[in-house]
């Protein structure tokens, strides 16, 4: 659940410290006292698109801390497993942002992205407001909701159907390549057969492009280097040349190489100097025998060199690409080859997807079906027990046929509508042609109340659920929320006394001019200022009945 919530610097807020419990948290206060900034701040720390203009006027940076506790075997706790951040079922998470547009967010001390953030805060939190109620008129939602009632056997179902879609998308793409005629097929073979044996008859292999860029910078400048191996073969080995003087020197320091170390060391090391100069001037020798230029061979790099050229402006930047593109026709030309065989392989193939397909498809829908069944009948217990005794609420399935499979998404082929009546005798008519706000709202705590254990998160938020309802209806939601408060978190903005009466915890939402400007502020309400509070609410006066009233509704809840 949500332990504390620390704003800074949001909006008219400058600074709030708000420690919620268990059970049943109102908030309430005069409209337009800031009541959906504290929710704005909550939405911010729980990942939601940060905005400058959140920032309180005049300062430079906004931030929000969200102290959290959780089972330690909780979805949220795995979620921070999986990003490698450790918890014991505390979890702090830490929003900052900045009027230059930039951001940190951090929970237990790990900076995180928003995604990330997002991933665990999920599981955390459950909001519902007025725009929840609307987005519960759109069938895609309404779809996900019956989904959820199926569990992990729906997950499961989709993930076979993502399977089989996935193959029949790669059947269809083979046989799109097949594409054309016969005589369309029969051109490009003639082109892939022209391509193949062009790529073939090189018989390119890599580095050789290399070796011959080497060889012909050799065959150019074979002057050059002649010249300098004959220099040097000379400088070894001709008249005066450096192994006549090594030579010398060697000959007369084993001389007297039996009168020391040092002299028989020198000795050695001249000998050692001049193999190493007769095994250069072999090498060069050898090299010399080697350097007369031919022109045939000459021809012979310049023409595989243009050969190569030539082949990379038709097939790839490099012999690499060139060999790659060879595959790939090589490929597509035993495809077309055997184009009847292969395309009636896969026509068969396509027929038995589209059945298994289908068969998946059925299998979901009986799925949901069973699942609303059972659901509708929940919710409907919770309507009457919401003051709409007359409430008939069913799940509509659109039929579909075997062709469907063509237009099948992992989420099969159901189309669904959520079909209400309030009133006993009135047909059943789509959920956004008939209900009003009130029974919107009443409507959405019901599925709420009936789907409350099936994500287990332990704090649900409620912005004004409660808008377009009073009287017994209003107690009867009072009664509603404190029934799921006994196992879950709520925390509620409400303008009802009934609703105000029943919290566990009050909080006063109030704002104030201070040095020149405007602060909200928020703060615990007991006592008296809670009896205060509820009779604001109710719209009359502060008197002795009105105070006794009041204290009454606060009874009802104990």
């Amino acid at each position: 659940m949500l332990e504390r919530l620390v704003i800074k610097n949001i909006a008219l807020i400058d600074s709030a410290d708000i420690a919620f419990g268990a059970g049943l948290n109102i908030l309430s206060g005069e409209t337009g006292s800031g009541k959906s900034v504290i929710l704005d701040s909550l939405n911010f720390v729980l990942g939601s698109k940060a905005d400058k203009n959140m920032i309180r006027y005049g300062e430079t940076e906004a931030y929000v801390r969200g102290e959290f506790t959780v089972a330690p075997q909780s979805a949220a706790v795995k979620a921070l497993e999986e990003l490698d951040i450790e918890s014991d079922g505390e979890i702090i998470i830490t929003r900052k942002y900045s009027a230059d547009g930039k951001g940190n967010i951090k929970i237990n001390g790990n900076t995180v992205t928003a995604g990330m953030l997002k991933t665990v805060s999920q599981h955390l939190v459950d909001v519902y407001g007025q725009s929840e109620h609307f987005a519960l008129l759109s069938e895609a939602n309404q779809l996900s909701v019956i989904d959820g009632l199926c569990g992990e056997r729906a997950a499961d179902i989709k993930n076979a159907l993502s399977i089989l879609i996935s193959e029949k998308r790669e059947c269809l793409r083979r046989l799109k390549q097949l594409g054309g005629d016969s005589a369309e097929r029969a051109r490009r073979l003639d082109l892939l057969s022209y391509q193949l044996k062009e790529i073939d008859a090189a018989e390119l292999r890599d580095g050789e492009e290399e070796e011959l860029i080497a060889k012909r910078r050799i065959i150019e400048n074979t002057e050059k280097i002649a010249s300098a191996v004959s220099g040097s073969l000379g400088a070894i080995n001709g008249d005066g040349g450096v192994s006549d003087g090594i030579s010398a020197a060697r000959r007369l320091m084993a001389n007297v190489s039996e009168y020391g170390d040092d002299y028989s060391s020198v000795s050695d090391r001249l000998d050692a100097v001049l193999a190493e100069l007769q095994d250069i001037a072999d090498m060069l020798s050898d090299m010399a025998d080697g350097l007369e230029f031919d022109e045939a061979d000459a021809r012979r790099v310049e023409d595989r060199l243009d050969l190569i050229r030539n082949l990379k402006k038709k097939y790839g930047a490099t012999v690499e690409e060139i060999l790659a593109f060879r595959a790939k026709a090589g490929e597509e030309y035993d495809l077309l080859s055997d184009s009847e065989a292969v395309a009636e392989k896969l026509t068969k193939r396509l027929e038995e997807l589209d059945e298994s397909i289908f068969g998946e498809c059925v299998k979901l829908t009986e799925l949901r079906k069973n699942s609303a069944e059972s659901f509708c009948r929940d919710v409907e217990s919770e309507l009457k027990s919401l003051n709409i005794s007359g409430a008939r609420f069913e799940v509509s399935f659109d039929e579909y046929e075997k062709s469907s499979a063509n237009l099948t998404s992992v989420n099969g082929s159901d189309k669904v509508k959520f079909m209400f009546s309030a009133n006993k005798g009135e047909p059943l008519k789509p959920l956004n042609k008939v209900i009003s706000g009130g029974e919107l709202s009443r409507f959405m705590l019901a599925i709420k109340t009936r789907l409350k254990d099936l994500n287990g998160i332990s704090t649900y938020i409620f912005d004004e659920i409660d808008a377009g309802i009073s009287g017994i209806t209003a107690r009867s939601v009072a009664e509603k929320f404190t029934d799921i408060a006994k196992n879950t978190q709520i925390i509620a903005v409400s303008h009802l006394p009934q609703i105000c009466a029943a919290g566990d915890r009050n909080f006063l939402i109030s704002k104030a001019e201070q040095n020149g400007g405007t602060v909200t502020s928020v703060r615990e309400i007991v006592g008296d200022a809670k009896i205060a509070e509820i009779i604001r609410l109710t719209g009359g006066g502060e008197t002795e009945a009105a105070r006794q009233h009041a204290a009454e509704l606060i009874a009802q809840y104990k």
